[in-house]
């Protein structure tokens, strides 16, 4: 095996419903492996360039569908990633519900966390993980979550979140987020409230890296 096989980055994709505390526990394995050049990517930054849509159009788009996603720019990335090439992310505008003009350049380092609701339904995007985390969590703590967040990180008045939350976020979770827990290497419950499953989940990761010939651990 090359050196550069060697030290191909370890993939993790940390998957579960809004608000399930996705970001919490991926935060958590970053602060572990600090000594690792580490970066967390979220699904949501890959949202479809709707800039040829009208306002009123956007607001009305399925954003928990899978089909809200530009997923083939996303394996085309994270494979290049994979491949030690560096990519143009792109950034997603929340306020005006489409992509932004600007990306963000990244270079690949030894781990890559992948968040997001719907990493784990397209095959082609689980093939590119070297673990894959479910993190399960209960509905009621998940909308709470979830209006915090949007209310105070993406500028949503409560009505609208709580008539998404109705009309597209429930449902799409037992259609097509749910479903995704069978492919999950680790299952995780509450979140980040489990310290047992990060540290299990870091020292594996670690183990890999070791293995692949990433000998800079600290």
């Amino acid at each position: 095996m090359s050196i550069q096989q060697k030290k191909r980055p370890v993939v993790i994709g940390v998957t579960g419903g809004s608000g399930s505390g996705k970001t919490t526990v991926s935060n958590k394995i970053y602060d572990q492996l600090h000594g690792q050049a580490i970066q967390i990517i979220n699904q949501d930054t890959y949202y479809n360039d709707q800039a040829d849509m009208t306002m009123d159009e956007r607001k009305a788009v399925n954003y928990d569908h899978p089909l809200s996603f530009d997923t083939d720019l996303l394996i085309k990335q994270l494979t290049d990633l994979r491949s030690n090439k560096a990519i143009e992310m792109p950034v997603y505008d929340y306020t005006q519900y489409t992509r932004s003009d600007k990306t963000v350049h990244v270079e690949p380092t030894d781990v890559i966390i992948l968040e997001g609701i719907l990493i784990l339904d397209d095959e082609r995007l689980r093939d590119l993980m070297d673990i894959k985390v479910y993190v399960d969590t209960d509905d009621d703590i998940r909308i709470i979550r979830r209006i915090q967040r949007d209310m105070v990180e993406r500028g949503r008045s409560l009505d609208s979140i709580i008539t998404q939350y109705l009309a597209t976020v429930k449902p799409m979770y037992h259609q097509f987020v749910e479903p995704t827990k069978r492919y999950a290497d680790i299952i995780v419950p509450e979140g980040g409230e489990n310290q047992v499953a990060i540290d299990l989940l870091s020292t594996k990761i670690r183990d890999i890296l070791v293995k692949r010939g990433h000998t800079e651990l600290r």
